[in-house]
């Protein structure tokens, strides 16, 4: 059962490396068509620096790798102690819900992005993660010692 609890974070893990592939091979062409490049780029810059120079739709494959950086670092912690304690099947079933939103915001981000609808994506994947959350808790203060 301890696989099955990990599953969903090594799945989140590579749908975060396709998020970066997509993220390169968009962004990479559109620097050289703005004539921003590894060369000609002021010391320090950073993928910020970007927004208003190549397109916005181009940009929201980066804005959505960074997200995929932010709140899953949480879901992988939870994941790993639930793993390790209490890797029952709602557990399982709520991690993969988590995962599976988190891909159709990143879908939705990359391509489409309208706030309202992605914002509701990422509510959603919010109180999945709360109820893991939950989960891990009762499962580390009820822990025998």
């Amino acid at each position: 059962m301890q696989a099955q609890m990990l599953a969903p974070a090594a799945v989140l893990v590579a749908w975060s490396l396709v998020m970066l592939i997509w993220m390169a091979l968009t962004r990479l062409p559109a620097m050289k068509k703005a004539q921003v490049g590894f060369g000609n780029s002021k010391p320090g810059g950073r993928g910020q620096d970007l927004e208003g120079v190549v397109p916005d739709k181009v940009q929201w494959k980066s804005h959505n790798y960074a997200h995929l950086m932010e709140q899953p670092t949480l879901f992988y912690a939870v994941v790993v102690i639930l793993a390790l304690l209490q890797p029952d099947p709602i557990n399982v079933l709520l991690a993969w819900i988590y995962v599976g939103l988190r891909i159709v915001h990143s879908l939705w981000q990359a391509t489409v992005n309208i706030v309202m609808v992605r914002f509701l994506l990422f509510i959603a994947s919010t109180l999945v993660l709360a109820a893991l959350a939950v989960h891990a808790l009762i499962a580390t203060l009820g822990a025998p010692s």
